[in-house]
């Protein structure tokens, strides 16, 4: 007998029972056989990608732990091949675990919400051991769908929690709907849900155990360990499809904010710009959008049709804030196929947008639907065939209202067939409304041009009216320009330049006999008309009116208009203004300051100064921050003096009053900048913070060793020349302020004080030097307290004490201090920097004098009366005191009953 032989009858000798006891009861001898022989040659095939095969009725238990590692393995090389697949890295999952687990098949359920509502729908169904993916694979058209609330596989996504189930028909939460659905009978089954921390991702199910009558725990736990895998693989795919989400969200909401801000005149133009713009990152085949008609109330002649009966009313339905519901355009946007734009003004009521009745629906309630399998819906009729020539069907739609900021419905945005075939999910929502969001707020933009435009257009209306009604009228042009009496000419168009300005100049008066060049120089004496020639005598005087070609016509129009421009108020009226400008060209001329400008500088200032307080309220700045006033609202800062600035620039823009049209734009440019210091300056608030800069000013001037050095260190930058600008008419401001009030005050003061103290004929013999100053002193102080009266009654606040004419007694040491802390600096430097100033310095001193001298009798005189008031206080104490220590037997009775 043979080798051959012999080994197969001592085989045949030995059971399989034998070796498999041997091998249990030496498990050292089984792990180094193991180790030595078969382990290397398992790996290496293994590693070889030639996976070791396992019987298909191997369940878990059988498995050694090389098969149990070439599983895991295959199902890793799975993963790494078809990372792109999600249904085909688990459906192989599944495959293995219908195997290990003696499960008849598997299934899985994803999770995912609609509406708001969370929902699962099959995705893979009937996976076995054998199956092919395409059977299991359930398509987006042939999903199953149901709420959480039905079945043990929307319990468990519900709970959260795996659910091993013995016998289906004793626990309440099994729907049969499935197995209908199917053909199916289940009897048992394990459920677990795959989650991504509190999120719901799948439900994985295995059903009916084969070799046994339930599965358990340590099938739990198998189900457990190999959804590992498939957890993995669904957390990895929901964090790409997260990305990819909040990328397109990214995308739309950055190219549809640089759209909506490329055009804000039209509603229509901006949608469609941006929803062009965003097509690709919206996944889906087509969406149009629907424009509501945002009429609110109809003209009352559209309701006499119905009110006359002839026209039935509307009784369709409305939007949330009673608006009929009318779709005026239809913008559709084609992405399949070739892509194509389609606008459809006014569309009928059968076009296939709105025939389903959905757009309406969702304009009606405002609310966001969501709709799986469209064409099928009940409530909705949706076009179940091609919707145009293109072949194309609806099958799911996600339809959305675009709310602007005052929460009004203006259209409707409806998507239609995601394109990866899937319907719209939660995420899908996120973004479109994200959108529809976006577009509803730029809304803002494109109503605040629209309300723009309105407010510039009425903003010309008002301005036409207010020209219409300020412009000087031919008449009263005629009245100073007299062309009519003296050229025989009936319109002024007609007349040539020469004559006119020969009849003018006849009829201005001589500025030597009205004092024109004087600073002493008076109004009073002279009518209101008779400033408006005073003022056009003074361009002439600066040689301005021939030098830069002025119209006669527009010079004398626009004097005219400027004082019309000063309302009548107590004191910044148009004697104010003339005032202003008068003082301004006596600077220039008498005080010799014109060697440091221009004549084209002159110009602008003098003209400039008449305008300085054009159209004053009669109030200061305090006042209009204090009621919020329209100006206050408008002007941040020198509230009143740009307002004055406005109103100048607003008459030059008007050709008629532009007394610089012949200048070119150079010119004109630094005539605007030389107003805006002009009239700018006169807050005080800016000289506080700039009155440093004219002392280094006035320090370099004082080293020039000649009188044309200094006038070329000035002239040479225009800078400085701003700055002696503004010093001048700071200072202007001071003298008239300081001595009107001072005039003003003390006048009143003297009032008050003597009205206690003195008779009327004493009155009248203190007022006696102050003829003319006195008059102009009571508009001051009475435009000071009018202001006062109205901070009281309107406003209810308490005013300062220069404002409120119950407390002119504190006015006297008030004014010191004005005078010292703000006055004294700019005079006393301008008096170092021009020697012609120096009697404004002195005038100053002299009524600081005065002042200090009233303060302190005020001061003595108060002092007598708290004297008076304080021995009288001690004389009552006195007495009472004696009073009450007057009888010792009184003390005893009582101080309210008296016995008789």
């Amino acid at each position: 007998m043979n080798d051959t032989s012999k080994a197969s009858h001592t085989m045949g000798e030995i059971s399989q029972e034998a070796v498999e006891k041997y091998l249990e009861e030496n498990p050292r001898f089984a792990k180094e056989y193991f180790d030595k022989k078969l382990r290397v040659e398992a790996l290496g095939e293994i590693f070889q990608n030639s996976p070791l095969f396992i019987k298909d009725s191997a369940s878990f238990a059988e498995l050694t732990q090389v098969e149990e590692s070439a599983v895991c393995l295959e199902l890793l090389r799975t993963v790494q091949e078809e990372a792109g697949s999600v249904e085909v890295v688990v459906h192989k999952a599944l495959q293995r675990l219908a195997q290990l687990l003696w499960a008849d098949r598997c299934s899985m359920f994803i999770c995912r919400a609609r509406n708001g509502t969370p929902e699962v729908a099959s995705r893979l169904l009937n996976v076995t051991s054998t199956s092919k993916f395409e059977d299991n694979l359930v398509v987006p058209d042939k999903e199953t769908v149901f709420p959480l609330d039905i079945g043990i596989v929307g319990w468990v996504a519900h709970t959260k929690k795996a659910l091993n189930v013995p016998d289906v028909k004793k626990n309440s939460h099994f729907s049969d709907f499935m197995d209908k659905q199917t053909g199916y009978t289940t009897r048992n089954l394990l459920a677990t849900p795959v989650l991504m921390g509190k999120e719901v991702l799948a439900v994985v199910m295995a059903l009916n155990k084969v070799n046994a009558s339930e599965f358990s725990k340590q099938d739990e736990e198998v189900f457990s360990k190999y959804l590992s895998f498939i957890s993995i693989v669904l957390k990895l795919h929901h964090t790409n499809y997260l990305y990819s989400v909040e990328s397109r969200r990214s995308q739309i909401l950055i190219w549809s904010a640089n759209k909506v801000f490329e055009e804000l005149t039209d509603v229509e133009r901006q949608f469609h710009k941006a929803l062009y713009t965003v097509r690709t990152y919206l996944n889906c085949e087509r969406y149009s959008i629907g424009l509501l008609d945002m009429t609110k109330e109809k003209e009352f002649y559209d309701e006499w049709p119905v009110k006359l009966g002839e026209v039935e009313p509307y009784k369709g339905p409305k939007t949330p804030d009673g608006r009929e519901i009318i779709f005026y355009k239809v913008i559709d946007y084609i992405l399949h196929g070739k892509e194509e734009i389609k606008v459809i003004p006014t569309p009928p009521a059968d076009h296939w947008t709105f025939v389903s009745g959905l757009p309406t629906y969702v304009a009606e309630n405002g609310l966001i639907c969501n709709m799986l399998n469209a064409p099928a819906d009940e409530y909705f009729t949706f076009q179940k065939g091609p919707v145009d020539e293109t072949g194309w069907v609806i099958k799911n739609v996600l339809s959305l209202p675009i709310v602007n900021k005052k929460e009004d419905i203006v259209g409707v945005a409806t998507f239609y067939n995601r394109k990866d075939g899937k319907p719209f999910d939660e995420y899908d929502e996120h973004i479109t409304e994200t959108l529809t969001q976006f577009l509803g707020w730029s809304l803002l933009n494109t109503d605040t041009y629209e309300k723009m435009n309105k407010l510039e257009n009425k903003k010309d209306i008002a301005q036409e009216m207010l020209m219409n009604h300020t412009k000087a009228t031919p008449d009263e042009i005629e009245s100073i320009l007299k062309f009519k009496e003296k050229l025989n000419i009936d319109v002024i168009e007609d007349c040539e330049e020469k004559p006119l300005v020969t009849i003018l100049k006849e009829d201005l008066p001589d500025p030597k006999k009205v004092e024109l060049y004087e600073f002493h120089f008076s109004d009073f004496p002279i009518t209101e008309h008779g400033l408006i020639k005073c003022g056009l005598r003074l361009f002439f005087e600066i040689n301005v009116v021939e030098k830069f070609k002025v119209p006669i016509e527009v010079l004398t129009r626009w004097m005219y208009t400027v004082r019309k421009g000063y309302r009548s108020v107590t004191y910044h009226n148009w004697r104010h203004g003339f005032n202003v400008g008068q003082t301004m060209f006596t600077l220039l001329m008498t005080g010799g300051l014109k060697k440091y400008y221009t004549d084209l500088e002159a110009f602008a200032m003098l003209a400039a100064a008449f305008c300085h307080d054009v159209d004053h309220r009669g109030t200061n700045n305090l006042y209009q921050m204090k009621s919020a006033s329209p100006l206050a609202r408008l002007h941040g800062s020198s509230i009143l003096e740009r307002h004055h600035l406005e109103y100048s620039k607003t008459l030059l823009q008007d050709e008629t009053l532009n007394i610089f049209q012949n200048l070119n734009k150079r010119q004109f440019e630094t005539v605007m900048h030389l107003f805006e210091v002009a009239i700018i300056a006169t807050d005080l608030a800016l000289y506080f913070k700039k009155r440093m800069m004219f002392q280094k000013i006035v320090d370099a001037c004082e080293k020039m060793e000649t009188e044309e050095a200094t006038i070329k260190y000035v002239t040479t930058d225009p800078t400085k020349k701003e700055i002696i600008m503004w010093v001048v008419r700071i200072l202007f401001l001071f003298w008239k302020n300081n001595l009107l009030v001072f005039i003003s005050i003390l006048t009143n003061f003297i009032f008050f004080q003597r009205a206690m103290m003195m008779t009327a004929c004493d009155l009248s013999a203190i007022t006696k030097p102050w003829e003319v100053q006195s008059q102009v002193a009571l508009l001051v102080a009475n435009e000071f307290w009018e202001q006062g009266d109205l901070e009281r009654t309107v406003l209810q606040q308490q005013p300062i004490p220069m404002m409120d004419r119950n407390k002119k007694d504190e006015l006297p040491k008030l004014q010191v201090g004005f005078i010292d802390f703000v006055c004294t600096f700019v005079y006393k430097e301008f008096s170092r920097f021009h020697k012609e100033i120096t009697p404004m310095l002195n005038g100053l001193q002299n009524n600081r004098t005065e002042w200090k001298t009233l303060a302190d009798e005020y001061d003595e005189k108060m002092k007598v009366i708290e004297e008076e008031v304080k021995k009288q206080k001690e004389g009552n104490t006195i007495e009472k005191a004696a009073g009450d220590s007057g009888g010792g037997g009184d003390d005893r009775k009582s101080k309210t009953c008296l016995m008789l």
